[in-house]
């Protein structure tokens, strides 16, 4: 087995021996644990002997032999134990007890890692089954030492594994991977405008993925600043949700150094709830966080930072059904202060935090509150089909609290949605890839910072606008016609007056029917009164009054305005109503909404495109935004496909008409050949 594909093919062969005892969706259950443990059993193997000798030459004088067995192993882990995956076949009765005590051998730090798997049940339900012979004589086949898979290729053979094991599960597409030319574009975005600072000698720089998965964003960026500085401290930091994932990170980092220190700062649990790295900042942060994804299971954590004004989620919360905005204000409260040389940010999101949520809502608020600070550098469109999982349509923030000076108050959109090259062979949904030169053009792009077919670049506050609520005047008729009356006790004001809320029996019959009473009277009113239409409110009030206080009649100010409401119709020609103090009211069915751009005059906007069309209309100046009490709403989004939107024309009538003839020519030729000549 010399390719990498002929590698993870063999490794995801083992679901053939276990597809009668574990469902598709468990494979990962044994395959992925199995995997990491051949790993481990391979890279210590040249050092095991030097291990187990130290071990029994001071395992009785010296009480923390950690570091000397350290030290012995190469890496940042170790274990004690006799067996090897070969000498652990060589006693297949007493396999699964043999294999937990080699497992419990490894160095507390391991351990911690592997318990993430749930070893102990796996192995117990493979040995029921008569499988785990089977299965561990199946890995035992498969080379994996360091001279053989290189620690770059076992982490390609990790995330395939994880990719397959993904689209086996099918249940959540927002549970992707990223792809790998997806990340290397990310890296590039996030260090083209440091290149000077990170060649600098001595440089420690730290990086940071708060759902890092297997940890290959982390990893590659650490690739590329050492490319570029072989000198340069780079420190990782990461967190994660998922067990397995998080173990699979882990266990690669502590295979990837020999102080393992990367590998400790990779912590478990879930970022929104319990942020791990509480109080930390960093230099780069990068991500790939679910995709409509809720954040249920986090919302009692999430609500109360929301209302502590030092919360990362102060700004303002997105909807339950999805979480992504979360997750890029956890990393902007990461950001290190200006002073301290500050942060930048790389993100995927899909669409929906471009412009999902109204004027005021939780998500245009966070959007808001990015482009005030400042902090949105640009916005890459990728292309569709790009990730394993779905096909939608993914963006690349970047995020900087230091831009650079040309950069300042202003954003760069980039649509790279053509930017792709066709896949041979599709996986899963990935159709489509973005090659090294794609890669390099892009980036150029975001360097160059200029306007083109495929840049764009606007000031921040060209993404807000003021939604402004449009009122128009209230126009009414009234008429106590037979129809209107009776449409009078359908409102709940008249209704409630013939019920009695009272427990007592004898007191709730009385009262009902001394409302049922008053309800008579009222309708012997109306139906007294002129079967006129009057369209002026004033005049049919005059009337109405007058006709009450004739009868002697006291009537609330709730029954009375049920009887205006079922005696009038909106009329078009009818005289405007007004309130006391002499003011039009306004017809809240006519109540209308302008967005209108944050760089424009409300009021010149106003009597260019509403007062044309509607001339009695006016802003309501009582609606107005919670944080600058300015008329109007303020909401930001960013419509992407509408900056890069071209309008084709519809092709001329008569090369449309001379193509639909054609066809009628070839079809009637057909019909006359199937016609049998006599």
């Amino acid at each position: 087995m010399n390719g990498f594909s002929e590698k993870v093919s063999f490794i995801w062969s083992i679901a053939d021996l276990i597809r009668d005892t574990f469902k598709r969706g468990k494979y990962q259950d044994v395959i992925l644990p199995f995997t990491v443990l051949r790993r481990l059993d391979c890279v210590l193997e040249a050092t095991k002997d030097s291990v187990l000798e130290t071990y029994r030459q001071y395992k009785d004088k010296i009480d923390d032999l950690t570091p000397q067995l350290c030290r012995k192993a190469g890496f940042a882990f170790y274990n004690v134990s006799f067996y090897d995956f070969s000498k652990l076949l060589d006693d297949p009765k007493n396999l699964a007890s043999n294999l937990k005590l080699y497992i419990n051998s490894f160095s507390s730090n391991m351990r911690e890692v592997l318990e993430k798997f749930d070893f102990p049940n796996t192995i117990d339900k493979l040995e029921q089954s008569d499988l785990l012979f089977l299965v561990m004589e199946r890995f035992n086949n498969i080379d994996l030492h360091t001279d053989k898979v290189s620690n770059l290729e076992m982490g390609y053979i990790f995330e395939e594994l994880i990719r397959k094991f993904n689209e086996a599960l099918d249940e959540n597409p927002g549970e992707h991977f990223t792809p790998r030319e997806v990340i290397e574009l990310m890296v590039n975005l996030l260090f083209v405008q440091d290149k000077a600072q990170l060649t600098q000698e001595y440089i420690t720089r730290t990086v940071y993925d708060p759902c890092c998965g297997s940890g290959g964003m982390v990893t590659i960026a650490k690739e590329r600043i050492l490319a570029l500085n072989p000198k340069a401290k780079i420190f990782l930091f990461g967190q994660e949700v998922n067990p397995e994932t998080f173990a699979v990170c882990k266990s690669d980092l502590y295979m990837k150094s020999e102080d393992g220190k990367d590998a400790e700062n990779i912590l478990f649990g879930s970022t929104l709830s319990n942020d791990q790295h509480k109080n930390k900042t960093f230099d780069y942060m990068l991500a790939n966080p679910p995709y409509g994804k809720d954040w249920k299971r986090d919302k009692e954590a999430v609500e109360a930072e929301a209302n502590n004004i030092n919360g990362r989620f102060a700004v303002g919360t997105p909807k339950i059904s999805d979480g992504q905005l979360l997750f890029l204000q956890h990393m902007i409260s990461k950001m290190k202060p200006v002073s301290d040389g500050g942060s930048r940010i790389a993100i995927v999101l899909n669409g929906s935090p471009l412009f999902t949520g109204d004027a005021g809502s939780g998500e245009s608020e966070i959007r808001r509150w990015i482009l005030e600070q400042d902090l949105l550098d640009a916005i890459i469109a990728l292309p569709e089909q790009l990730f394993y999982n779905t096909g939608i349509a993914t963006y690349i923030w970047i995020l900087s609290n230091h831009k650079l000076e040309a950069r300042k108050g202003k954003v760069q959109l980039i649509n790279a949605s053509s930017f792709y090259v066709a896949m041979r062979k599709s996986l899963g949904n990935k159709r489509r890839e973005i090659s090294q030169e794609q890669i390099k053009e892009i980036t150029e792009i975001f360097t160059n910072f200029t306007e083109s077919d495929v840049s764009k670049i606007f000031l921040k506050e060209s993404f807000g606008f003021r939604k402004v609520t449009i009122d128009r005047p209230l126009k009414l008729n009234f008429c106590a016609s037979p129809e209107r009356i009776e449409q009078l006790k359908t409102q709940s004001a008249f209704i409630n007056l013939g019920i009695s809320k009272k427990k007592n029996a004898e007191e709730r019959q009385k009262e009902e029917k001394a409302g049922r009473e008053i309800q008579n009277q009222i309708i012997e009113i109306l139906e007294s009164l002129p079967d006129t239409l009057y369209q002026d409110r004033e005049e049919f009030e005059k009337v109405l009054k007058k006709a009450i206080k004739a009868s002697d009649l006291k009537v609330s100010s709730n029954v009375y305005k049920a009887i205006l409401t079922a005696l009038s119709e909106v009329d078009e020609n009818a005289k405007i109503c007004v309130d006391k103090d002499g003011k039009p009211e306004p017809d809240t069915n006519l109540r209308d909404t302008e967005s209108i751009p944050l760089l424009d005059n409300i009021e010149e906007y106003f009597k260019k495109e509403v007062l044309p069309h509607v001339p009695d209309a006016w802003i309501n100046q009582s609606v107005r935004d919670d944080r600058d009490g300015e008329v109007g709403r303020v909401g930001y989004e960013i419509n992407f496909n509408r900056y890069f939107y071209k309008y084709t024309p519809p092709r001329p009538l008569a090369e449309i008409e001379a193509e639909i003839k054609a066809i009628e020519k070839d079809i009637l030729e057909l019909l006359t050949n199937l016609i049998p000549k006599e």
